[in-house]
């Protein structure tokens, strides 16, 4: 290929795409990448040296599973070169994604595993929706462009087994865990609230013996329904075992940006008000819900119990604001059930606080 034959490639592309990190999680068809578009360096700190001496359009960032480093990175990008920075990361990795967008550090993100040309074709502006870039955009049905129908179903199938709970929908256990951490690390950087809501469904045994299992599956997907349709849409909500449920209630990077650091401060010392008024929501759906396996007495019988912990008043790890909830739920369950609690209050009962 001659010199005005790859200027004109490099147009139509939109320009020169510089490349770093393991490529083979980010691409499904790494191994062939075309070379004549792109300029890849797997270790960052030689892409880095690359991106200073210009000529790119975007700088695509696969982001490492051990990320201590990256934000300095992609400050280094910044301060180099003027190419839009494009963080290619794995579902897990969101909200790391959105918080360094949030902070400017990079200018947007797609979920991987994607074809090289989806990202060519997000990088010229051909086809803005050419990459899946969150789970909600597959929900709306959006596709990965160059690949077919077939695959794409691959792709989601696999995201779906290795995130989700294939009884209710809602995101399993190792999915909650990993979103927790994350959003716990960027808080411990930049400040933030999280708070921690498990719960279980009361009587699920009984309802099991006395209806059958195809009840207790019926009450379970009931649930999920009600707690993700009061949750807000950027929460992680998932079944981590058996009839016990987690939320996970954080700030939105976007308002973040709004907050001083004085108001983060203070955000971070006492439990978040919305946490506590989404479970006082969620409890009044489950008490309007009605169970038709269950008959005539199957209107306003599900009820849960559970407990709320919050970052970092209640814990500094994942580990601890689990532990620290499921003492507050075992603690509602002594007390009579169908009642949340929170961690370290006087009055535990979220029914008694205004």
């Amino acid at each position: 290929m001659g010199v005005d034959e790859n200027e004109e490639r490099s147009v139509r592309y939109g320009g020169k795409i510089l490349l770093t990190g393991d490529l083979g999680k980010a691409f499904v068809d790494a191994g062939d990448i075309d070379r004549d578009s792109c300029e890849i360096n797997a270790n960052i700190l030689d892409a880095i040296d690359a991106a200073s001496k210009g000529g790119f359009a975007a700088v695509g960032v696969v982001i490492p599973p051990v990320s201590g480093k990256l934000r300095s990175a992609l400050k280094a990008f910044r301060e180099t070169c003027e190419a839009r920075i494009i963080l290619l990361a794995q579902m897990p990795q969101e909200p790391q994604a959105m918080e360094l967008i949030a902070s400017s550090a990079a200018d947007e993100y797609l979920i991987c595993p994607i074809r090289f040309s989806a990202l060519v074709s997000r990088v010229s502006g051909s086809d803005p929706d050419a990459a899946v870039r969150s789970e909600a955009a597959v929900d709306r049905g959006a596709s990965v462009v160059g690949l077919d129908a077939a695959t794409q179903e691959k792709i989601r199938q696999l995201e779906r087994l290795a995130t989700e709970d294939d009884l209710t929908g809602l995101k399993n256990r190792k999915y909650i865990w990993e979103f927790a951490r994350q959003v716990i690390g960027r808080a411990g950087k930049v400040g933030g609230r999280i708070t921690l809501l498990v719960f279980d469904v009361d009587n699920l045994k009984h309802y099991n013996d006395l209806y059958g299992h195809l009840a207790g599956d019926e009450i379970l997907r009931q649930a999920a329904v009600l707690i993700r349709r009061c949750c807000r849409t950027h929460d992680a909500v998932g079944r981590i075992g058996g009839d016990e449920f987690a939320a996970v209630f954080w700030d939105d990077p976007r308002r973040d940006r709004a907050l001083d650091e004085s108001e983060r401060r203070s955000a971070s010392a006492d439990h978040p008000t919305e946490a506590i008024c989404i479970a006082k929501r969620f409890v009044g759906e489950l008490e309007k819900a009605e169970l038709d396996l269950l008959g005539p007495d199957g209107k306003g019988v599900l009820a849960i119990s559970g407990g709320l912990a919050s970052y970092p008043r209640d814990g500094s790890t994942i580990g601890e604001l689990f532990e620290q909830a499921d003492r507050a739920l075992l603690e509602a369950k002594r007390s009579g059930k169908s009642r949340i609690y929170l961690v370290g209050k006087p009055r535990n009962d979220i029914a008694d606080i205004d």
